[in-house]
C-alpha cells in the first residue's frame, strides 16, 4: 500500500506542509507585507536545504547533474516561486485569501490539462471523476461563506485580484510541468528542490537589490513575530513541503499530483473552527467530505 501510492501519500504530505506555511505566513505577511515575506522565506529556505544536502551527499548542490537538468530545475524554480508567488501575494492583496484560493483551486485541472498536451499523461475515468469530486470539494469549502455587495470600485479591485490568481494558477501548473521533465532517471528530491529555490532566491534578492530595497528588508527583520512566523513558514514550506513535492511528482502523475495537492483550503477548515472559532457551515462541512471521499477514491482506482 505505501510503496504502490508512495507519490499520493507525499502529495498529501504536501498538502499538509503547505497548510503550516499559509497559517504563518499570512500572520508574517500582515505584519510586513508580502515582498519582505518572499525574499526571506526563499533565502531561509535555501540555507535550510544547501545544509541538509551537505550533510545527506558531502556537497551542497548537486555538481554532478547535467546541464540539461540544472536549466530545467532553475527555470522551474523562478516560474514557481519568484514569478508564481509574486502573483499569488498580489492577488491575496487585490482578492483576499477566500476568494484567491477558490480561483487557485484550478491549479489541478490545469496541471493536468498542460500534462496532457505535452507528456500524454491520460487520467482513466475513475481518476478523472475523483480529482473532480475533491475540485468540487475545494471549491465548495472556500466558498461557503458569503462575499456580499461590491461597489463598482471593488469590483475593479476584484478583477485585477483575479487576473493575479489566474497568473499563480498558470505559472504554479508550469512549475509541475517543468519539474516533472527535470525529474527523470531517479534524481533526487533534495537536490532537486535545492536548485529550484535556489534560482529564485538569486531571482528575487538580485531584483532587490537592483531596486535598492534590501537594506529595508535588514529593518523589517527585527520584528520578533514576523521573523518566528517567516522562519516556520520556510521550513514547512521551501524547505520541507517542497523537498516532499518533488517526491509527489516523481511517483505520481501531474493531474493527481497537484490534485492533492491542492487540499490546504480544505485542511485550514479545522483551524477555522477550533482556534479562531469562525462558523463552519453545511456547505464547508459537506465540501470537506466531498474532498475526503475524492482522495479516498484515488487510492482504490
Amino acid at each position: 500500500m505505501l510503496a504502490t501510492h508512495q507519490g499520493e501519500l507525499a502529495s498529501i504530505a504536501t498538502a499538509f506542509c503547505w497548510t503550516a506555511s499559509y497559517l504563518l505566513f499570512t500572520i508574517a505577511v500582515r505584519l510586513v507585507g508580502p515582498k519582505w515575506l518572499n525574499r526571506w522565506r526563499l533565502l531561509i529556505g535555501v540555507t535550510l536545504l544547501l545544509i541538509v544536502h551537505w550533510a545527506v551527499y558531502r556537497t551542497p548542490l548537486p555538481f554532478g547533474a547535467e546541464w540539461g537538468r540544472w536549466g530545467w530545475l532553475s527555470l522551474s524554480g523562478v516560474v514557481g516561486f519568484a514569478i508564481s508567488d509574486a502573483f499569488l501575494f498580489r492577488a491575496l492583496l487585490n482578492l483576499g485569501a477566500h476568494r484567491t484560493s477558490l480561483v487557485t483551486s484550478l491549479i489541478p485541472v490545469a496541471s493536468a490539462l498542460l500534462a496532457w498536451i505535452i507528456f500524454g499523461e491520460q487520467l482513466t475515468l475513475a481518476q478523472v471523476l475523483s480529482s473532480g469530486a475533491i475540485v468540487a470539494g475545494i471549491a465548495l469549502v472556500i466558498s461557503a461563506r458569503p462575499v456580499g455587495q461590491e461597489s463598482a470600485a471593488a469590483r475593479k479591485q476584484t478583477m485585477r485580484g483575479v487576473l493575479f490568481a489566474l497568473g499563480t494558477v498558470g505559472t504554479q501548473s508550469l512549475r509541475y510541468i517543468l519539474s516533472k521533465q527535470a525529474l527523470g532517471g531517479g534524481f533526487p528530491a533534495l537536490s532537486a528542490n535545492v536548485v529550484q529555490i535556489l534560482a529564485a532566491t538569486i531571482a528575487v534578492w538580485l531584483a532587490a537589490v537592483v531596486g535598492g530595497h534590501w537594506k529595508k528588508d535588514l529593518d523589517v527583520f527585527r520584528d520578533r513575530k514576523a521573523a518566528l512566523a517567516t522562519i516556520g513558514g520556510a521550513i514547512a514550506g521551501p524547505f520541507i513541503g517542497v523537498t516532499v513535492s518533488m517526491i509527489a511528482l516523481s511517483n505520481a502523475q501531474i493531474g493527481i499530483a497537484s490534485t492533492l495537492m491542492a487540499l490546504p483550503p480544505v485542511l485550514l477548515l479545522p483551524f477555522a473552527y477550533f482556534v479562531l472559532k469562525e462558523h463552519v457551515g453545511p456547505r464547508a462541512i459537506a465540501g470537506t467530505m466531498l474532498a475526503i471521499s475524492g482522495v479516498a477514491c484515488l487510492f482504490l482506482v
